[in-house]
C-alpha cells in the first residue's frame, strides 16, 4: 500500500510517499482509506515539537474515511460500510488501516469521504467544548478565534444548531471573513481591534462564550470581551505562545477560563466516543449541521498539505485524497 511517512524531523518537507506492508488486521476493523485528515499536531510531530513523539519513522494522521474491507464478528460495522475512523495519533495517512471497532463510525451517505476524514477531530472537539465543557444554552452568543481554520469552521457550523443565536468570527483578512460567513458566522470582525468591534456588536454587553484555538497575545482581550458569567474555552495554541491569566480578571465579571482537552477526556471516559458520535451523526445525516468543505490535496502533495497548515494558508480543514 501507499502511505505518507516521516523519517526525519525537518518539518512538512520531510513527508514522503512510500510503499509499506498492509496491516494484518487480526481482530480489528480493516479499512480501505479514501481520505485522511491533516491536523496541526501532524505539523508539530513533523518537527518533533508535539508532546507525543512517535518512534521514527512514522505514518502521521489521526483521522480517516473509507470503506470497511473486513470486521470481526460482533462489530457494529461490516464489509462494505462507509465509515469515518480515528487512529487518535498516528497511522491514518495510509491506504489501508486496522483499528478497534470502537474507533470506527458509520458515515452518513450524505457525507463524502473527504468531508468524513475532516470532521471527527474538529467536530467532536467543538461538540465537547460547547456542550460538556461550556454548557451552551439557547440564545447565547459565541465568539470564535481562528474562525477560518479547522476548529473555527467547525464551531461556525455547530454552534447555531446547538443553540447559539449569534456566532461572531474573528479572522485575519477579509478573504477569511468570506470563508467564515460561508461556514455559518452571523458576524465577522478582524483580529486587529476585535475587542472594540465585539463590544460595539454586542452593545457593550460582551459574549457568553469565547472559543480560542489560537492563544497568544489576544487572550487578555478575549477575557475582556466576555459578558458577566461568560466562559473562555481554551482549545489550543496555534499562535505559538501559551498565554497566562491574572486571576483577578476572573473576579471582576465572574468569568471562567475552561480547558478543553478532548483527547484526554475520551481516553479516560470509556464509551465517550460512541456517545459523542451518537449526538453528531443525526445532525449530519439530517443536514441540520452541514458537512465540512475541506481543502483537499492529492496523496503526492502530503508535504504541501502539512505546509499549508504551518504557513496558515489553509482554508478550513485540510484533507489528503488517498486513492484516485
Amino acid at each position: 500500500m501507499r502511505a505518507v511517512q516521516i523519517s526525519q524531523l525537518d518539518g512538512p518537507a520531510a513527508a514522503r510517499v512510500v510503499d509499506l506492508d498492509e496491516p494484518a488486521g487480526d481482530g480489528a476493523v480493516v479499512i480501505e482509506v479514501h481520505a485522511a485528515g491533516v491536523a496541526f499536531p501532524d505539523v508539530l510531530q513533523s518537527r518533533g515539537l508535539y508532546q507525543y513523539k512517535p518512534e521514527m519513522p512514522f505514518v502521521p494522521g489521526g483521522e480517516a474515511a473509507g470503506v470497511v474491507r473486513s470486521a470481526p464478528p460482533g462489530a457494529h460495522v461490516r464489509a462494505g460500510d462507509r465509515v469515518a475512523a480515528l487512529t487518535m495519533l498516528n497511522g491514518a495517512m495510509a491506504q489501508v488501516i486496522a483499528l478497534p471497532a470502537e474507533q470506527v463510525f458509520k458515515l452518513p451517505d450524505t457525507v463524502s469521504f473527504e468531508a468524513g476524514a475532516g470532521l471527527l477531530f474538529n467536530d467532536l472537539t467543538v461538540l465537547f467544548a460547547l456542550t460538556t465543557r461550556a454548557g451552551l444554552s439557547q440564545g447565547q452568543t459565541v465568539l470564535v478565534h481562528g474562525a477560518a481554520g479547522g476548529i473555527g469552521t467547525s464551531t461556525l457550523r455547530l454552534a447555531g444548531p446547538l443553540g447559539a443565536s449569534r456566532v461572531i468570527a474573528v479572522v485575519s483578512t477579509p478573504a477569511k471573513a468570506e470563508i467564515a460567513r460561508a461556514a455559518g458566522a452571523t458576524d465577522t470582525v478582524l483580529a486587529d481591534g476585535f475587542r472594540e468591534a465585539v463590544s460595539e456588536l454586542t452593545g457593550k454587553r460582551g459574549v457568553d462564550l469565547v472559543l480560542d484555538p489560537v492563544g497568544g497575545d489576544r487572550f487578555t482581550d478575549s477575557l475582556r470581551s466576555l459578558a458577566p458569567g461568560g466562559k473562555l474555552l481554551v482549545v489550543g495554541f496555534t499562535g505559538g505562545e501559551i498565554p497566562t491569566v491574572k486571576v483577578n480578571r476572573l473576579l471582576l465579571n465572574n468569568v471562567d477560563v475552561v480547558g478543553v482537552g478532548w483527547g484526554a477526556w475520551v481516553m479516560s471516559h470509556p464509551g465517550e466516543l460512541e456517545r459523542q458520535w451518537a449526538t453528531l451523526e443525526p445532525l449530519l445525516a439530517s443536514g441540520a449541521v452541514a458537512a465540512p468543505q475541506p481543502d483537499v490535496f492529492g496523496l503526492e502533495q502530503a508535504a504541501d498539505a502539512l505546509a499549508a497548515l504551518e504557513n496558515r494558508t489553509a482554508a478550513g480543514k485540510v484533507v489528503l485524497r488517498m486513492r484516485d
